[in-house]
């Protein structure tokens, strides 16, 4: 069953659409004082139409774009609670190209070379294979560390790195 644009959301269904946990809302909400659901008898969250568009733009600005907290906390400060819906609305619609999109100003989560999300980015296998050979160098160290030999070390390595991607 779908909700219509204006039907107020509970936090499960707002968690399903955004794709967080629900503990990453209830987080949120402590970090951003603008996110406000309405609360019912025993606690239980509804979130109105504008709220949504506010998570969606703090989402997208968080997970897409690559922003801090402190990040989007700076943009909601400087820049309103408006602009950050709009994000979320033009999101949501996907009405405007992310390239055409207003650049927010604020501080980007750049810790260990992160790149925000791309279109283009690396495919999960691209991916795999870089974690992969990374397990397979940290393994090579240790050895090392230990005082193995470094081709015993990296012998054994990939075989241990496979054993510990699939757990």
């Amino acid at each position: 069953m779908t909700k219509t644009a204006e039907a107020f959301r509970t936090i499960s269904e707002v968690a399903e659409e955004l794709e967080v946990p629900k503990h990453v809302l209830r987080f949120w909400e402590g970090r951003f004082p603008q996110i406000r659901p309405m609360k019912r008898g025993g606690g239980r969250r509804y979130y109105r139409p504008e709220d949504m568009a506010l998570l969606r733009g703090i989402c997208h600005l968080l997970h897409a774009e690559g922003y801090t907290i402190k990040g989007v906390q700076k943009i909601l400060r400087d820049q309103g609670v408006d602009t950050v819906k709009r994000i979320g609305a033009e999101t949501a619609a996907a009405a405007v190209p992310a390239a055409a999109a207003p650049a927010p100003v604020g501080k980007r989560n750049t810790r260990a070379g992160r790149q925000p999300a791309t279109a283009g980015g690396p495919t999960r296998g691209e991916v795999r294979e870089r974690l992969l050979a990374a397990i397979a160098e940290l393994e090579a160290c240790r050895g090392i560390l230990l005082g193995k030999p470094p081709e015993a070390a990296a012998r054994r390595a990939p075989a241990k790195a496979r054993r510990s991607a699939r757990a």
